[in-house]
């Protein structure tokens, strides 16, 4: 079992969140079940399921919880560009928010190597 709050990738992975949450609260009132709502969902879903994975039995199965907060990111970083073109977001924000995106996945790529060898 590994303390979830002692990994970097989930601290940074709960500040994507918030960041999300910050960046969403101009999104147009129409979009609130929409494009926000679909956004702060998948935000959400990667520190909660990294914290769900740390308390697992094996590595194994923390990884599977892993590659699903990955699954995620990705859908988060699909979500983004949609929202920077159809202008919900500008360029520097879908910027910041993507290599923040970018940086965990990394980072959470690196540990799943380490923990499955």
């Amino acid at each position: 079992m590994h303390n979830y709050r002692e990994l970097k990738f989930w601290s940074y992975s709960k500040a994507l969140a918030v960041n999300i949450y910050d960046k969403t609260q101009n999104f147009p009132d129409s979009e609130k079940f929409g494009l926000t709502s679909q956004l702060r969902r998948a935000a959400v879903s990667v520190p909660s399921n990294i914290a769900e994975g740390s308390g697992r039995q094996s590595n194994k199965e923390f990884v599977r919880f892993l590659n699903i907060a990955t699954g995620s990111l990705y859908e988060l970083e699909a979500q983004l560009e949609i929202a920077n073109e159809i202008g919900f977001l500008s360029n520097g924000n879908f910027e910041s928010l993507n290599k923040q995106v970018s940086t965990v996945i990394q980072m959470m790529t690196k540990f799943k190597v380490k923990i499955s060898r």
